[in-house]
């Protein structure tokens, strides 16, 4: 309902009195107008959540209570607190899907497929089911093992002992996928002190958290021209390649390598070529001059030890090593257009820009909009900001500007951003794509640099907004009147640039330089190197949210001015990870987060830091429900993580043996740092329960975690 239709609806001697007045009751009908249609979308809404597939998130454990699904007690505490529902905790710690199938478990209790589909459903991690009494070494009777009946088919399916003629040690050994023949072990599958698995009534339910992440039709990074040897990383970092996890074909089906983001070892390349390559599977390579020339065929790909870059493939091979990423084709053979890979590569959740899905930025009015790309009205991102800076000169109100790059291509040409006052820029990634922006050469005295300038006086200012992005082989510095700087699911390279192993080349560089302000800098999603801040009057505001802030180490300092001091800032950080010493003038609130260097704020009256890990030392405002505390045991309550270099699939998770203080010190009970939208700890809890209710009697099931 509008305002004009309730206003209508007045005798017409009100409407001419208000008229007469300036019309403010046409006013007061517009603010109920605005309430009414807030109560017709209620309404609306109310039908929808009725049903579990189209229910809102709070409602599903209300529906969920009607069929006897039970929350957990500690999740269903941090449900009652009103921010849950923004950080999207309903919708981890109560999956729809486990409650809508809860009724169809419970008649397929016993059955070994629904463990996997108990791990996908409540926790959202594919899985594997092993019935460990399979892989026991038995005596098995010659004359029934060479017969073809069923029985003889399943006796031949149990653990067998090691083939001596197969070269390089068994793939697989210890995992799920483990084919050796073992003895029986003495503890219990589910015990909580050690896990046994080799037993009689012992099932494993063996679940990965990393996820896989695609990067399509990509250019390769060419390491050496004349002997053609690249990266499927163009990052020139050996990067292991994964499985990209294919749908099971029905719910009673045991998932298999292809079903899962198991890591692509050469000899199941070298043996199963069909299952991980070709256009839409894990890996495939392009060598053509034509973008549209068809890929590599299978015949041509051989699976290889690039380690050392020994081996020389002949002919037309092409050799991939998906241990380390690598692929080299005959000396001599490196194509002029280069080479494009598509392959998978694994992370713990959506951070740092990638071709996964990202919210749309907010709509703003009147706004050109500028694509780059194959097939696009321009190729280079400095061609469309030329046209963006003439066409304002003949239209002033054309000041909001949207760049979009629509490929996953390298740009090089990008070395400043000038914006006038008033200006609104987006450069952005397409959703699908992670274009590389990589920075070479010098700008004046600054090496390597991304330089954005602002106006330089009077009254407006300019905006930024950098969202999808991978910056690489430099910073971004900011200088003059930026009053916004909006960085969304991007990374800018701790390091500025990686060796093959993963270690920076620059780790004290920093990656974002705030040369002078006052600027608002707002980071959401994204990986960043260290931050400085130059000395102003006025501080600066930096927020930090599901982010990780790198300096390589501890010792190094992750935020400061640019000589080691205070930061000018008032920083605000929410579920983000920290590497590196942070010194800041004041803080707002630190919620949420883990230090993993010394913390020092000047200003300790003004602020507060919660649900933190802080290392000992440090000098904070007031602290509240922060680890360590007096009473712990230090070395016990050590932060450890599971990796700390950027590139790697562990990068800043929590290692297994992290304390348990610390991987449930947020303040819903879950995991601080940048990994905390990822519910882990809710999703084991969860999970953990289901598998005792669902688990017959007599059956000793264990939880074992592969990544």
């Amino acid at each position: 309902m509008t305002p004009d239709e309730l206003y209508a609806l007045l005798p017409a001697v009100h409407r001419r009195h208000d008229e007469e007045r300036g019309r403010p009751l046409y006013t007061l009908l517009g603010v109920i107008a605005d309430q009414v249609r807030v109560i017709e979308e209620d309404i609306d809404r109310l039908y929808d959540n009725w049903f579990i597939e189209t229910c809102d998130d709070w409602v599903a454990p209300y529906i969920g209570d009607l069929v006897g699904y039970q929350v957990l007690p500690g999740i269903a505490a941090a449900l009652s607190d009103d921010t849950a529902r923004a950080t999207g905790l309903p919708a981890a710690a109560v999956p729809r899907r486990d409650v809508a199938d809860t009724v169809a478990n419970r008649r397929r209790k016993g059955t070994l497929a629904l463990l996997e589909d108990l791990a996908s459903g409540v926790a959202g991690w594919p899985a594997r089911v092993v019935e460990y009494r399979r892989t026991l070494a038995v005596t098995q009777p010659v004359r029934r093992y060479t017969s073809d009946d069923l029985d003889a088919r399943r006796r031949r399916a149990r653990g067998a002992l090691v083939d001596v003629r197969r070269a390089g040690p068994p793939a697989g050994t210890g995992g799920p996928f483990d084919e050796l023949a073992r003895t029986v072990e003495v503890p219990r599958a589910g015990s909580p002190r050690r896990s046994g698995r080799y037993g009689v009534q012992s099932v494993g339910l063996h679940v990965w958290r990393l996820r896989t992440y695609s990067v399509t039709r990509a250019p390769a990074y060419c390491l050496d021209r004349d002997d053609a040897c690249y990266t499927f990383n163009v990052l020139a970092v050996d990067t292991p390649l994964f499985t990209a996890p294919l749908p099971e074909p029905s719910s009673g089906h045991v998932a298999d390598e292809t079903n899962v983001p198991e890591p692509i070892g050469r000899r199941a390349l070298a043996e199963r070529p069909y299952d991980f390559y070709g256009p839409g599977k894990s890996l495939c390579v392009w060598t053509g001059q034509d973008p549209e020339d068809d890929p590599v065929p299978l015949s041509r790909i051989v699976a290889a030890d690039l380690s050392d870059w020994r081996y020389r493939p002949v002919g037309d091979q092409v050799a991939v090593d998906p241990v380390l990423g690598r692929l080299a084709l005959p000396t001599g053979t490196a194509p002029a257009r280069g080479v494009r890979v598509t392959y998978h590569h694994a992370f713990s959740g959506d951070l740092g820009g990638g071709e996964y899905p990202r919210p749309d930025a907010p709509a703003t009015g009147k706004t050109a909009r500028y694509r780059v790309g194959p097939g696009q009205d321009h190729q280079r991102v400095s061609d469309a900001l030329d046209r963006w800076h003439a066409e304002k000169q003949g239209d002033p109100d054309k000041t909001a500007a949207v760049v979009e790059l629509t490929a996953n291509d390298v740009h090089e040409d990008l070395t400043d951003i000038r914006l006038d006052p008033g200006d609104l820029l987006t450069l952005r990634a397409a959703d699908g794509v992670r274009p590389v922006v990589r920075l070479s050469g010098r700008h004046g005295d600054h090496p390597r640099v991304l330089l954005v300038e602002g106006p330089e006086r009077g009254p407006r200012t300019a905006r930024l907004v950098l969202d999808g992005l991978l910056l690489t082989g430099g910073g971004v510095r900011v200088t003059g009147r930026i009053s916004q700087l909006t960085v969304r699911h991007c990374t800018f390279v701790p390091g500025w640039a990686l060796t093959p192993g993963g270690t920076p080349l620059a780790p004290d560089a920093p990656s974002l330089e705030i040369a002078d302000g006052p600027v608002r800098v707002e980071v959401r999603h994204s990986v960043l190197g260290a931050l400085t801040v130059a000395g102003q009057d006025e501080p600066s505001r930096i927020a930090l949210y599901d982010t990780v802030l790198d300096a390589d180490r501890r010792e190094s300092t992750a935020l400061s001015d640019p000589y080691g001091g205070p930061a000018p800032v008032l920083l605000t950080t929410r579920r983000t990870t920290v590497i590196g010493s942070v010194r800041a003038r004041a803080v707002d609130v630190l919620e949420n987060c883990l230090f993993d260097g010394e913390l020092r704020i000047t200003r300790r009256d003004q602020g507060s830091v919660r649900f933190c890990w802080v290392p000992p030392g440090s000098r904070t405002p007031p602290r509240f429900h922060c680890r360590p505390e007096p009473a712990d045991d230090p070395a016990r309550v050590a932060l450890r993580f599971a990796g700390t270099r950027y590139g790697f699939p562990d990068y800043v998770r929590l290692a297994d043996g992290c304390a348990e203080e610390i991987r449930r010190g947020a303040d819903d009970g879950g995991e601080p740092g940048a990994l905390h939208h990822l519910f882990e700890t809710q999703r084991e809890d969860n999970l953990r329960t289901r598998l005792a209710e669902y688990t017959p009697a007599g059956c000793d099931t264990g939880l074992f975690f592969v990544t």
